[in-house]
């Protein structure tokens, strides 16, 4: 395993872990808060991708790669309740990270504008929130019966999607990892487009209700 392993970058982490990084760094990254900085989106793109090539000198086994993704994002989303049940609010409050701040703002955001349901599957596919909104279920008491059924729900869609989009390149398209970093590009910048909207929406809205100068006397 090399000494400098980059944990932003997805190749390497697949090339010294092999399935076993994909368990921990899902787990990590929707169940432990200092995880948020992982790359959950590219790292399941890239496993797709390396069940049919040895692209990196690492070949991986989808079944494997479906299993050990599925099992680390639901592990990790209900371990994330569970911490978020057991210490409250304390927990997001001693948060001073910008990006998590922001994170728990976002989800605070989710879980008021579509309700449960629908925010936990949604946060799945949103960085950082992903990370921050099961604690935060977990804070705010919503039901452990609702909160299982939709996790598994976003966890399911948003770990089989990825891995298999990228299983189906690389059945497509030959000599698929001679193109590995700019897909991989590409899956990060799509993967923060829900980010970039919601912080679009946000701050229209704080435009919306901001006085403008001269209107206050």
């Amino acid at each position: 395993m090399p000494l400098a392993l980059n944990p932003l970058d997805a190749a390497p982490l697949l090339t010294a872990f092999g399935t076993a990084g994909v368990f921990l760094v899902l787990f990590a990254e929707t169940g432990l808060l200092i995880g948020f900085f992982l790359p959950g989106d590219s790292l399941l793109f890239t496993a797709g991708l390396l069940c049919t090539t040895a692209g990196g000198g690492v070949h991986l086994s989808l079944p494997g790669v479906l299993l050990a993704a599925v099992a680390g994002a639901l592990l990790g989303a209900q371990t994330g309740y569970l911490i978020g049940r057991g210490a409250g609010r304390a927990l997001l409050v001693r948060t001073r990270g910008r990006h998590l701040s922001e994170g728990v703002r976002r989800a605070e955001e989710l879980l008021t504008r579509y309700g449960h349901g629908r925010a936990i599957v949604l946060a799945r596919f949103i960085p950082v929130v992903r990370t921050v909104l099961n604690p935060l279920a977990g804070m705010v008491r919503v039901p452990t019966r609702t909160f299982v059924l939709w996790q598994v729900a976003g966890g399911v869609l948003w770990t089989v999607g990825l891995v298999l989009g990228g299983y189906a390149l690389g059945t497509s398209v030959p000599n698929v990892d001679r193109y590995l970093l700019p897909l991989v590009a590409v899956v990060v910048a799509v993967s923060l487009l829900p980010l970039a909207r919601e912080v679009r929406r946000a701050h229209r809205a704080r435009t919306a209700v901001e006085p403008t100068p001269g209107s206050a006397k």
